[in-house]
Parts: C-alpha cells; structure tokens; sequence
C-alpha cells in the first residue's frame, strides 16, 4: 500500500496550492479518502473527507476555501486550497480509510506567509 502526497510549498496568504496524492495497493474506489492537517504544537485534524459513495465533508475552518476530490479511474485524491491563511500552515497527510484498514501517506508541508 502507498499513499504519495505532493503539491505543498511554501505561499502567500491569499494564494492557492493544490496538493495531490497517488494511492495505490487497495481498492481505492470504496475507501474514503481524507486530507488530515498537523500543525506544531497541535493534535492532527480533519480537514476534508471523500467518501467511495456520497458527497465531501469540510472542516469548518476551510469550508468556502477547500475543494477534495478524488479521480477513481487514477486512483488519485486532490485538494486544491484557495484563499490560504497563515493558520492553514501545516503538514498535510492523505489518509485512506476503509474496513478494517487505515492507511497514511508521508506528509507534505504546507506554508502560509502572511
């Protein structure tokens, strides 16, 4: 199983990232697929969340600014950030979740200068 997040970087506030993340060794179509965020000091949290049926869920700290979406014919799940916030800087993990099993990418550092 792999989960590969890329697309972070280093922005200023009111700029936009989108990040991706290429899953592959489980069936990606019927896992839901989410975005976590950790900033230092704080407890990881959900930021964004894609079912295999059903419609996205935001955080409300993003919703209006934060789009997930999930491409399963390549296996992919995107997050395009818009409209970033110094308080958006974190390291930003791609989750799989399913039944029984629970998987994570590497992280992928996301900064907001203001």
């Amino acid at each position: 199983v792999q989960l590969q997040a890329s697309g972070g970087g280093l922005v200023q506030a009111g700029e936009s990232l989108r990040l991706s993340c290429a899953a592959s060794g489980f069936m990606f179509r019927i896992y839901r697929m989410n975005w976590y965020r950790q900033a230092p000091g704080k407890q990881r949290e959900l930021v964004a969340s894609f079912p295999g049926v059903g419609l996205p869920t935001y955080a409300d700290p993003v919703k209006g600014r934060f789009t997930i979406s999930r491409d399963n014919t390549n296996n992919r799940v995107h997050l395009q950030m818009n409209s970033l916030e110094p308080e958006d800087t974190a390291v930003y993990y791609c989750n799989a979740e399913g039944p029984s099993r629970n998987y994570w990418g590497q992280g992928t550092q996301v900064t907001v200068s203001s």
